[in-house]
C-alpha cells in the first residue's frame, strides 16, 4: 500500500507504543499480588504477560492454585493501586511527544486505544499527553479487548473520520489484527514489548523503527 495517501487520524496503542510503562506495571502487579500474600514476579516475567489487558495479566501472574475469588481480588487491587502508583516510573519513548505535536499541527486527529482498563488509560493520558490526544479508550463494558475492532471503530467515530482514513500504531500482534478487523491499516512499531517475530507474523501494512518515523505518514 502506498504511504503517500492521506490519513486523517492516527490511533495508538499505549503500553510499549507511546509510553514505556513496564516499570509501573511490574510495581503495581507485585503490590497487588503481595496484598493477597502471593509471590512477586520479575520484570522479564511480567513482560510476557503484557498486551492483552490487565485481567489477562493478573490471570497469568497469580499462582496456578489461586481461586477465582483470589484472582479477582488481585485484579481489583491492581486497578485500585494503579491510580496511586501507576505512573511513577512511566516515561515516554524518545521522540513521541515531538512526533505527536507535529501530527496535530498538521491537522491529524489523535487517539489512544489500549487493552489497559479505561480509567488507567485516562490517568496516563492526562498525565503525559493531556493536550495532544483527543480521544482515549481502554477496556470497558463497552469496549472489548483487541483484536476486537469495536474500540478502534469508536475512536474513528469520535474523531469524525472513516476507518479507512485511520492508521493504527501498535507493538503487538493483537494490535495488527484489530486494525485489520476495523478496516484500518496497521503500523507495527519495533521498539515495543512483543517479540518481533510475532509482530511480523501478524502482517502489518507498515513497519517503523523509531517514533520520528510516525511523521512519514503525514501528508507533505
Amino acid at each position: 500500500m502506498s504511504e503517500q495517501r492521506t490519513y486523517k487520524a492516527f490511533i495508538f496503542d499505549l503500553d510499549g507504543t507511546l509510553l514505556h510503562t513496564l516499570p509501573d506495571l511490574v510495581n503495581v502487579t507485585n503490590k497487588a499480588l503481595a496484598d493477597q500474600g502471593f509471590p512477586p514476579h520479575t520484570p522479564e516475567e511480567i513482560l510476557t504477560y503484557v498486551g492483552d489487558g490487565a485481567a489477562r495479566l493478573i490471570a497469568q501472574a497469580v499462582p496456578a492454585d489461586a481461586t477465582p475469588e483470589q484472582a479477582e481480588r488481585v485484579f481489583q487491587n491492581f486497578k485500585n493501586f494503579y491510580h496511586d502508583f501507576g505512573i511513577i516510573y512511566t516515561t515516554e519513548f524518545e521522540g513521541i511527544t515531538a512526533a505527536l505535536e507535529q501530527a496535530k499541527e498538521a491537522g491529524v486527529g489523535l487517539a489512544i486505544l489500549s487493552n489497559k482498563f479505561e480509567q488507567g488509560v485516562l490517568d496516563v493520558r492526562d498525565r503525559f499527553l493531556p493536550d495532544l490526544i483527543e480521544v482515549a479508550h481502554g477496556e470497558s463494558d463497552a469496549v472489548p479487548r483487541k483484536p476486537d475492532p469495536t474500540g478502534l471503530l469508536l475512536c474513528a467515530k469520535e474523531l469524525g473520520v472513516a476507518p479507512e482514513e485511520c492508521l493504527f500504531f501498535g507493538d503487538s500482534a493483537s494490535d495488527m489484527q484489530a486494525a485489520h478487523n476495523a478496516g484500518m491499516e496497521a503500523v507495527a512499531v519495533t521498539w515495543g514489548y512483543q517479540p518481533q517475530e510475532r509482530l511480523m507474523a501478524a502482517a502489518p501494512d507498515h513497519v517503523i523503527e523509531k517514533p520520528v518515523d510516525i511523521l512519514r505518514f503525514i501528508e507533505q
